[in-house]
């Protein structure tokens, strides 16, 4: 079994543990956690607090979306709030704790910093109100109640397993020179996906199957700030100019859509060919990019999915009931282990675009 802050354990032992085994702040020595429990409950059209993260991807903007339609459709009374589009977390510091004040009994949290929310958590839990992690585990706080997310350490193994599976398709020798980026620093998730990945890449790159070019692999010298595109644009940039003069590069490790898009834009911009660049994410402009073979894969973590289950457990602390968890002992925030629902992510590449996304109103014209 993994832990987040340690190593991580084979890919097969992970495998065999499937959704309750696969995440962040991993830790069995620490037991079971039961202090989410569904309590008393409260009344059906109650307030529920909303705070989400700057609208830096599309999932973003449609988790939004959701929750405003999901919410009323419940029948409770929705403050809906994203953080400003600077990288401080003073922002949704100040939200949650006016969500506090008008109330609330329940709050879903997308993180901005997750190492920097504990006070405005153990203020609601105080006054009462349940508190959910949505997608970014909450980190340092006896007091979350609950996660819900899609198997983040998962998606990091599929986008590596990914990288190779691509750079093998385009040339079935190796060895393959490659960079890796990861995800902004203060989101919990960025470094859940880059181990996920790692996972499955440094045993390659042990071998001296992948090369990583610059010779950049820890987190810190690849995170991008912000998830911001141009921090992704800037870096690939630089990249190339010290690194790739002459040299052709076979693969990127991109975190997500919006930053392979860039990526694959500072590429294109020196007229290179455009290498097997991973993502995640789903987004509009990277489905399209798929179809015309140049972004390799994405991932599809369906956030309308994420939301119903969210809403799912509102409803069920609503009505004084448990909430459905399927993993009770794996998402260690340094404080606790917090009761969590894992949903599963599905690895996209224009192979199987069209299968993933049937059901997808969006999606599905694009891929046809």
């Amino acid at each position: 079994m993994r832990n987040f802050f340690g190593k991580s354990v084979a890919v097969g032992a992970i495998a065999v543990l499937a959704l309750t085994a696969c995440g962040s702040g991993r830790d069995d020595s620490k037991g079971t956690d039961s202090s989410g429990s569904g309590a008393k409950g409260f009344a059906a059209n109650s307030l529920i607090g909303v705070a989400l993260p700057a609208k830096t991807s599309e999932n973003w903007v449609l988790a939004g979306d959701l929750f405003t339609s999901g919410l009323k459709e419940a029948g409770f009374t929705s403050d809906v709030q994203y953080a400003g589009a600077s990288t401080t977390v003073a922002d949704q510091q100040a939200q949650i704790t006016a969500m506090v004040t008008k109330g609330a009994k329940a709050i879903v949290i997308g993180a901005t910093d997750a190492a920097q929310l504990s006070t405005q958590v153990a203020a609601a839990h105080a006054a009462g109100a349940k508190v959910i992690a949505y997608d970014r585990l909450i980190l340092n706080t006896p007091d979350l109640d609950y996660y819900v997310a899609f198997d983040n350490f998962k998606v990091g193994q599929l986008q590596g397993q990914a990288l190779l599976d691509g750079m093998k398709k385009k040339k079935p020798a190796g060895p393959y020179t490659v960079e890796l980026f990861a995800g902004s620093p203060d989101d919990n998730n960025a470094t859940v996906f880059f181990n996920g990945a790692m996972d499955v890449l440094k045993p390659e790159i042990d071998k001296g199957n992948v090369v990583v070019g610059s010779g950049q692999k820890d987190f810190k010298s690849i995170a991008i700030q912000g998830w911001k595109a141009e921090g992704a644009q800037a870096r690939m940039d630089q990249l190339l100019t010290s690194t790739y003069g002459s040299k052709a590069i076979d693969g990127v490790l991109s975190p997500n859509d919006t930053l392979a898009r860039a990526i694959i834009q500072s590429i294109k911009s020196r007229n290179k060919p455009v290498p097997v660049v991973t993502g995640q994410d789903s987004e509009v402009e990277s489905i399209k990019s798929i179809m015309k073979g140049e972004q390799y894969m994405t991932i599809n973590k369906d956030t309308r999915n994420l939301v119903k289950e969210t809403i799912n457990m509102v409803k069920a602390l609503q009505a004084g009931t448990e909430p459905q968890i399927n993993d009770t002992k794996s998402y260690d925030n340094k404080s606790k282990i917090v009761p969590t629902y894992l949903l599963p992510p599905v690895a996209v590449t224009k192979d199987n675009a069209a299968e993933a996304y049937a059901n997808d109103p969006k999606l599905a014209p694009l891929t046809k």
